[in-house]
């Protein structure tokens, strides 16, 4: 009696098996994995003040200003009051409002960046599912994306609107590959939201889609909407928002100062267009992007090509951090070197992809414990931008913020700025201004420049700037503590 219940139930139970998926479920369990640990380094690195006012902090103030009906208004570090699209148009920020208004803190805005990075591993599973055979094979491919270092070591860097453009360029790609097109204009338009320059990768997007669908029409319509995008931004709204061109113009100071400057030295002394793109740092940047893709991104040359114009913009620019592949910089250049990874592999026949499949993911493992932030993440250190402090400074650092009222305008230097910044004026010092309260700590002697809109190591200007609060009849000291210093207005 229960051989044949076993037998008559055991076609039922195929059935309930065969409908659970296994591994869609191994790729949402390794999303959810990934953006719990990320999430937990981040949140370390916030609660021991390892991130500071650039960039967190910016961003917080920009969301929470959204959130107060002032949209996207900042403090510059000059100390200017402006709208954010005067230094990025990244208004995306504007959408994470609800987000700031549902959970008041920055670490919303850190974790919306980690779960929206994990959501990229979709596309990759689906594209790779579609194109290599099976689902076990686009798991993989997912698993890959998120140890893929760069994405991690990017996803820890919080927060930067464009970081958001990872996920959803590997969305717009899906959408195209499968004629999706309503689909992909919406990605489309959030990419764009990101940044001044994705209207040029979205070009690229047309072009690729012209080329591999035949679609003429439609391709051009894509590629008039990002060029487009790009130009009225750099033109028009940064410009018309800040009153000037671009503060970033001048990273590009050695080419031209300008996109019109580069074009003139592009024609006038094209070997310095070569030689700022070709240093040993370049290189190594270019090759340390390309070689935990194990360069099968040259199998789909078409897509692949789409990064280059991030390529281009990045070792063109004589600030160290575009050249890092942990930065955000690398938002327009990974998610193409993955999906035509995904496609240059389709194109190697069956058998040599399977004879082939282990020794590559063995050398993809070792590349990403190497290159990635998990080694650091497993010995519980902060792969944070800054160096950990002792127990007692953080203790004071937190000691000091709390003793500063909300939304009362303040200067502060850069740790503390994370913190402070969900206010309308937030200034890094040596600005003062509007200031009722300054907050330093005097470990970090770091001061704004005139004209410039970044802090920079300077001990002896920092000490003759608190030499003066400190003698200063306006200001009274009411906190002191482990090198950390609080001062409010008389």
């Amino acid at each position: 009696m229960s051989a044949g219940l076993s037998l008559e139930r055991s076609p039922v139970r195929a059935t309930v098996l065969a409908r659970v998926r296994l591994w869609p479920v191994v790729v949402w369990t390794a999303m959810g994995g990934w953006s719990a640990a990320l999430f937990a380094v981040v949140r370390n690195d916030y609660d021991d003040f390892r991130l500071g006012r650039f960039d967190l902090g910016n961003m917080t103030q920009a969301v929470w200003s959204s959130a107060q009906g002032r949209p996207l208004e900042i403090t510059e570090g000059t100390g200017d009051q402006i709208v954010r699209l005067g230094a990025h148009v990244d208004p995306i920020l504007a959408l994470l409002a609800p987000l700031w208004l549902a959970a008041p803190t920055p670490l919303t805005l850190a974790a919306a960046q980690i779960g929206a990075t994990a959501l990229g591993a979709l596309p990759v599973f689906w594209l790779a599912r579609h194109h290599l055979g099976s689902e076990k094979t686009g798991a993989v491919a997912a698993l890959a994306y998120l140890m893929y270092p760069w994405v991690a070591w990017t996803s820890l860097d919080a927060m930067h609107p464009v970081t958001f453009a990872i996920p959803l360029f590997l969305y717009a790609i899906w959408f195209l590959d499968n004629d999706r097109l309503w689909a992909f204009a919406v990605c489309a338009v959030l990419i764009l939201a990101t940044g001044e320059l994705m209207g040029i990768p979205i070009a690229g997007l047309g072009v690729w889609y012209w080329l591999r669908q035949g679609r003429r029409s439609v391709g051009l319509a894509i590629i008039a909407a990002g060029v487009a995008w790009t130009t009225i931004c750099l033109t028009l709204i940064i410009p018309a928002a800040r009153g000037d061109a671009s503060p970033f113009y001048d990273r590009f100071a050695s080419v031209g100062g300008s996109p019109g400057g580069l074009v003139r030295t592009a024609f006038t002394d094209p070997g310095a267009v070569l030689s700022a793109i070709s240093s040993g740092r370049d290189l190594g940047y270019m090759t340390l992007l390309a070689v935990p893709t194990l360069g099968l991104f040259v199998l789909s040359p078409l897509l692949a090509a789409i990064a280059l114009p991030q390529l281009f913009v990045n070792t063109l620019s004589e600030s160290p951090p575009t050249t890092d592949p942990r930065a955000h910089y690398i938002a327009a250049v990974v998610p193409f070197l993955i999906a035509a990874s995904i496609l240059g592999l389709a194109r190697i026949q069956a058998p040599v992809r399977r004879r082939a499949t282990v020794p590559m993911l063995a050398a993809f493992a070792v590349l990403t414990l190497y290159l990635g932030p998990w080694l650091p993440m497993l010995e519980t250190r902060s792969v944070g931008n800054h160096s950990a402090y002792p127990a007692s400074h953080v203790r004071a650092m937190h000691d000091a913020a709390a003793l500063v009222p909300s939304h009362v305008p303040v200067s502060a230097t850069n740790r503390f700025g994370s913190r402070l910044s969900d206010r309308r004026y937030i200034y890094s010092v040596p600005v003062i201004q509007r200031a009722e309260w300054i907050v330093l700590d005097t470990w970090e002697p770091r001061l704004t420049r005139a004209g410039s809109t970044i802090t920079h190591w300077e001990p002896v200007r920092f000490k003759a700037f608190w030499d003066g609060i400190e003698q200063s009849s306006a200001w009274v000291k009411v906190f002191e503590r482990d090198g950390v210093v609080v001062y409010r207005k008389r």
